[in-house]
């Protein structure tokens, strides 16, 4: 690795340099990252301090932007969340020309969704897009079925749940998610609301669809687990929390995304060689299950001092050996198309090369549409989705007020 690394555009530099570089903290990434940035470290010389932030991206989006506004030159590089390009363009630095030769590697979508006005401003790291986990061997001992709509996955959790308390597993819950009000609802909800044929939030063109019947259906349905097959809690719970409730043992179906997968067959992991994961339901028979098409990037500040290391490194990071390793060690789904072909990927992770039939149900949240004023967009939809699932007010009548302050919002310019 480090003679490859030596030798290639990302090699060595005439100084050395500490670059920082800012990332959240779900699941492993720190210990994962150290590893991944190691070989490079060595063959250049430079180092990598870590910045870590809240597990919540909301808090993390929020830093970010009073950092660049600041135009601070302690941090080089940000890893960005797919949805962020359009808001933070102006501040990081264009990669187009010291990527021309690894851009083609990548799905073709997940390049497009980073480039703003022609600058490609964050090289992918990785995609994502959450999954049904389920308890195999429950569903078997109660010879239930992977739920193929959200209403069967509501009889299915209530139907092990009950049987399984009865037996005096107290603690075991039926289905567990992220119900905080944060950016992981928009996602949650996007994928029921969607799945229930009931649009986007708002559509490619600008249209607002979010108050429709369909909606209210799918927010009606999702209130309705709330005590009964998800614990009260869960209005709390982000990735991590759903997390740790699964991987103690204490759920029959859970949705997260492709890192929870390793963890879960980890040695500490109660769970281990239980579970499997399929597509997440639809909302009924004639519709498509719908699934937040997530990842992460990495993009250079504009006001780094050091920024042909941090472009050295950017380029490292989204090269294939390290998207190989990222894949191998924490499940995470690669963007270099032929990874998804690679047999050692395959051995060690499994799993992959099975993620393509969830990838094909992604769905892209409406930033394209909303643009810099995607964040307020999102924090007024998981608002009215929030008030929903804590019993304030009817999904349609939330739904009417979103309405009413997105078209406010659109009106503002977005």
């Amino acid at each position: 690795m480090v003679a490859v690394l030596a030798s290639a555009s990302f090699g060595a530099v005439a100084t050395a340099a500490e670059l920082h570089y800012v990332l959240g903290t779900v699941g492993n990434d720190v210990e994962n990252f150290k590893k991944l940035v190691k070989p490079w470290e060595e063959a250049t010389g430079n180092t990598v301090k870590l910045v870590p932030m809240p597990a919540s991206t909301s808090d993390q989006f929020g830093q970010y932007r009073l950092w660049l506004a600041a135009g601070n030159k302690d941090i080089d590089l940000y890893q960005t969340d797919v949805i962020w390009a359009p808001q933070l363009a102006e501040q990081l630095v264009d990669l187009s020309e010291a990527a021309k030769d690894l851009v083609p590697k990548h799905l073709p979508a997940v390049i497009q969704s980073q480039t703003v006005n022609g600058k490609l401003v964050a090289l992918p790291l990785f995609t994502d897009a959450p999954a049904l986990y389920y308890r195999k061997d429950l569903l078997q001992k109660h010879g239930a079925r992977v739920p193929k709509t959200w209403e069967e996955l509501t009889e299915t959790a209530r139907k092990i749940q009950d049987a399984e308390r009865a037996e005096g597993k107290g603690d075991l819950w039926g289905f567990v998610w992220q119900g905080n009000a944060y950016e992981g609802l928009t996602c949650n909800a996007l994928e029921w609301i969607r799945s229930f044929g009931g649009g986007q939030i708002v559509e490619p063109d600008g249209t607002i669809s979010v108050n429709n019947e369909k909606a209210a259906a799918a927010l009606d349905l999702a209130e309705s687990w709330i005590g009964t097959i998800s614990p009260q809690g869960v209005l709390a719970y982000q990735e991590e929390e759903a997390r740790g409730v699964w991987q103690t043992g204490n759920a029959v179906f859970m949705r997260n995304w492709p890192y929870a997968y390793s963890l879960g067959n980890g040695a500490d992991s109660a769970v281990k060689g239980r579970f499997d994961v399929a597509p997440l339901p639809s909302g009924g028979e004639n519709d498509s299950s719908a699934a937040t098409l997530g990842g992460w990037n990495v993009g250079v500040s504009k006001y780094s001092e050091h920024k042909e290391e941090a472009i050295s490194l950017a380029l490292f990071l989204a090269g294939p050996d390290v998207q190989k390793q990222r894949a191998i060690m924490a499940s995470s789904l690669p963007t270099i198309v032929k990874l998804y072909d690679d047999p050692d990927i395959a051995a060690a992770q499994p799993i992959i090369p099975r993620w393509k039939d969830v990838l094909l149900g992604a769905v892209p949240r409406p930033s394209a549409s909303a643009k810099v004023k995607y964040n307020e967009l999102s924090s007024k939809f998981w608002s009215a989705v929030h008030e929903t699932l804590s019993g304030n007010g009817s999904a349609a009548e939330n739904l009417e007020l979103l309405e009413l302050d997105l078209e406010d919002l659109k009106g503002a310019g977005w």
